[in-house]
């Protein structure tokens, strides 16, 4: 009779222990899940005023982009990149790469974030827009 009681009490206390252990795994994996907790990758000096194509790019970047590239272009530690870095400078990326990649998705090749998917629902203007927004930043970030 001791030893079912014992074999039920360490039964139950591995139960009880593994529910808390998956409890805890589910916290941490919805933190980890939450882009807008995850830490900006670069600072980001921001202008007054964007000015002409570049505001209406922000609010297009805001609705399409921010979840993995964070705000203002910052990137998201362990969600995307930050596009104001010089691996995104115009001589490298230029203006249509932004195109093809919301159009297609693209490979990931200079982070490890993974691939990006294409971005559905999104417009050649509005990628325009958000191209604007990206150098003007870039700009104002010493990023020619």
């Amino acid at each position: 009779m001791k030893k079912n009681v014992i074999f039920i009490g360490a039964a139950g206390l591995a139960a009880i222990a593994a529910v808390l252990g998956v409890m805890g795994q589910g916290r941490v994996a919805e933190a980890q899940t939450d882009p807008a907790a995850a830490a900006p990758l670069v600072e980001v000096t921001v202008p007054e005023m964007l000015g002409g194509n570049a505001e209406f790019g922000k609010l297009a970047f805001d609705t399409y982009c921010v979840d993995c590239h964070g705000q203002n272009a910052a990137g998201r530690d362990g969600y995307g990149p930050p596009l104001i870095h010089r691996i995104y400078e115009p001589s490298h990326h230029g203006d249509m790469a932004f195109l093809l990649a919301a159009r297609n998705g693209v490979r990931a090749h200079h982070w490890r974030f993974g691939d990006m998917p294409p971005v559905d629902g999104i417009t050649e203007g509005e990628v325009a827009a958000i191209v604007a927004y990206i150098r003007r930043l870039q700009q104002v970030n010493g990023i020619n």
